[in-house]
């Protein structure tokens, strides 16, 4: 046990989180970064610009507290996500783990439980325990992948009070179908189970993936959560949201602190958010080196997962732990998510996408760290 861990479990803490660990991918210098799945094309200029105006505009108000309900916000992303919704659908927090957290506070608890299916999402059990809330670990089927059938069974069987399906999941970066979700509501009707679609990488799925957004009509108990925190490149702003019905949102309103978004976030998301066009132009290019990844590593022998994120889950790697290694060596970082044989790797510039590729063939060819 280090000093730290030693002096931290002196503490009166929560019996639950003795001993744990923080969350957190490790933050290491390299000249490539790919391992936590940020944009890697940044903000455009003229998005850049629209935001120091609006910062800037934003600081003369400073002395007050900002718009509690952040109107002007929900109003722009309720626009942006279409789908008939209205400004009453829409909330928004610090980050979208801070809004699954707030859903965790106002659905969860002790004495509920929540349901996931892994390998997904790893802050879903951590949001679980920080809000006492009992995390059931669902199962996936050969291959990581989920049916209608087998998530409704599960839900049935455990009657969980809320229930994570991460579409496009993290970290094998595949979407659910939307029969999935569907099936999973239905399930769920007896025990009144919340069920959570997290969409963070919604923006990124292959043309014609449709979204659950398609199915809050009806659905009082299905929630819809997004980031800007991916395709529109503002990870540093920490904003998150989620669609689902008003009264849902007004269920968050009992939990959240009051004043919790700043008028310096409002005033960057508002901005960010007249501009669309040019912050989904880069979009299209990190799709486009994601295909290209997912290409150069079925010439390579290995096995990734087709992907509708802006990352891609790959596995036939006899020891994935030297190659995170030897390409951390070659100043190349990516994601080791704990799955033997398996790494994941955050689609890059065309520079870096080519940097990964040909650093990885060196790897594999070169010591034979390929399943074969």
């Amino acid at each position: 046990m280090s000093e730290k861990l030693d002096r931290l479990n002196k503490l009166p803490l929560r019996s639950d989180l003795v001993g744990r660990e923080p969350y957190g991918a490790p933050q290491i210098d390299a000249d490539v970064l790919l391992n936590v799945n940020e944009n890697t094309h940044g903000v455009p200029a003229e998005v850049r610009e629209a935001i120091r105006a609006a910062v800037q505009d934003a600081v003369h108000g400073l002395h007050r507290y900002p718009d509690r309900e952040f109107t002007s916000l929900r109003t722009s992303l309720a626009a942006y996500l279409g789908h008939s919704l209205t400004p009453a659908n829409i909330w928004a927090a610090n980050g979208s783990n801070e809004v699954l957290q707030q859903i965790l506070q106002a659905f969860g608890g002790p004495g509920r439980s929540a349901l996931g299916f892994p390998p997904t999402y790893s802050m879903y059990p951590l949001l679980a325990s920080a809000t006492n809330t009992e995390y059931v670990s669902g199962v996936r089927s050969e291959g990581f992948g989920l049916t209608a059938q087998d998530a409704a069974a599960q839900v049935s069987e455990y009657a969980p009070n809320i229930v994570f399906l991460c579409s496009p999941n993290n970290p094998t970066g595949t979407a659910l179908g939307l029969d999935v979700v569907e099936a999973v509501y239905e399930a769920g009707e007896r025990s009144q189970t919340i069920v959570i679609v997290d969409e963070a990488y919604a923006e990124f799925a292959k043309a014609g993936t449709p979204s659950a957004l398609s199915l809050l009509p009806g659905r009082d108990r299905l929630i819809v959560s997004r980031t800007m925190s991916k395709a529109f490149a503002l990870a540093g702003a920490r904003l998150g949201y989620f669609a689902a019905a008003p009264e849902v949102a007004d269920a968050i309103r009992l939990v959240r602190l009051p004043y919790h978004l700043s008028a310096v976030t409002q005033a960057t998301a508002n901005a960010a958010l007249q501009h669309p066009r040019e912050l989904l132009a880069n979009v299209e290019d990190i799709k486009h080196q994601r295909d290209r990844i997912v290409s150069g590593l079925r010439d390579l022998g290995l096995e990734p997962a087709d992907s509708d994120s802006n990352f891609v889950f790959f596995g036939g790697l006899r020891d994935s732990g030297r190659v995170w290694q030897g390409l951390l060596s070659a100043g190349v970082l990516i994601r080791d998510v704990g799955i033997p044989g398996c790494l994941r790797v955050t689609a890059g510039t065309a520079d870096e996408t080519s940097r990964f590729l040909n650093e990885l063939e060196k790897l594999v060819q070169g010591e034979r760290l390929v399943d074969s």
